[in-house]
């Protein structure tokens, strides 16, 4: 007699009984056995992890979608925007992201982040970025000092000079640093096309790890001299306002979405126009903001699989601008 631990739950002890009687002596008991002899030889396929891809100055493996914090995370205990934030950190970290990139300049984002990090003991999860955003080397390191106390961390991964500004000094001081240890990176950031011959002009003279632009489907002058000038000088690139500041997703997110998305397993606009963002191979890493945990996961999709090569978005890249 088999076991009733053996049957599956749908099926009672007392209908496996009339099923066995139905058939040819054997027949079902030997059925059942095949069945859960294929179960067990067969085991179940390991989630699909995200892509990564090198840091061009140590190669270290970066996982390529992170998380903005501008906005999101500027918000106080208590409230119910702040109780969703957890979540957001959680499904990053499960989706096999990493970075989260933060700024004095956004208010009390670092705050949130160090808050949410230590009260969940995840900070050894996260490749923790923000900025330098003042003028003056004192106040500079006065503001940077006041980072490390806000995220709540010894050593900060990356540290970048926010929109350039007062960069000459920042860098120097950030070089001793990383010399220190308490920085793991040094970079620039901006955010505008229009301080694109500026920041040409830093990545060419100074010796960097990393770059933040900003770079989407319906603003790509990065791709003329940027990328591929980070990439000659070896050099990471962190993209910012993969959604055109929001006004590309708002735009689309009502229509449906083209068929050709699933030939590269995207299931929303935002993992279409992430896609759209790492099919470039100078870019190393992406980070939506969202303050949504549902948001970040659907984002951390466009993580996994293929992006398309150049042919596919040449043929389907002005359907994104109608």
């Amino acid at each position: 007699m088999t076991p009733h631990g053996l049957l599956p739950a749908h099926l009672t002890r007392a209908r496996f009984l009339r099923l066995l009687a139905a058939l040819p002596a054997g027949a079902a008991l030997s059925s059942f056995a095949q069945q859960q002899q294929q179960q067990q030889l067969t085991p179940p396929k390991p989630p699909m992890k995200m892509n990564t891809r090198p840091i061009p100055s140590t190669q270290e493996a970066l996982p390529v979608i992170g998380c903005g914090t501008w906005i999101g995370f500027d918000q106080r205990p208590g409230t119910a925007e702040y109780q969703r934030l957890p979540g957001v950190l959680d499904a990053l970290f499960a989706a096999g992201g990493q970075l989260i990139d933060s700024s004095p300049m956004y208010g009390r984002s670092e705050q949130t982040t160090g808050e949410l990090l230590a009260a969940s003991g995840q900070h050894d999860k996260a490749f923790l970025a923000t900025k330098v955003w003042t003028s003056g080397r004192e106040a500079g390191i006065a503001q940077m000092e006041q980072s490390f106390e806000r995220l709540r961390t010894r050593r900060i991964d990356l540290m970048q000079v926010h929109n350039l500004l007062d960069w000459r000094t920042h860098l120097a001081t950030l070089r001793d640093w990383k010399a220190q240890g308490r920085v793991r990176y040094i970079g620039i950031t901006h955010y505008t096309a229009s301080a694109y011959a500026e920041v040409e002009a830093v990545l060419r003279a100074e010796k960097l790890d990393f770059l933040q632009i900003n770079y989407s489907a319906d603003a790509r002058e990065a791709e003329q001299r940027l990328l591929p000038l980070a990439a000659e000088r070896g050099v990471a690139v962190i993209v910012n306002l993969p959604f055109g500041g929001g006004g590309l997703l708002r735009r689309l997110r009502d229509r449906p979405l083209p068929a050709w998305a699933g030939e590269i397993g995207c299931t929303s606009w935002a993992q279409l126009l992430l896609k759209f963002v790492l099919s470039h191979p100078g870019v190393t890493c992406v980070i939506p903001g969202t303050s949504r945990a549902e948001h970040m996961t659907d984002n951390a999709a466009a993580g996994k699989g293929t992006y398309g090569d150049a042919a596919f978005w040449r043929a389907h890249t002005a359907e994104l601008s109608r």
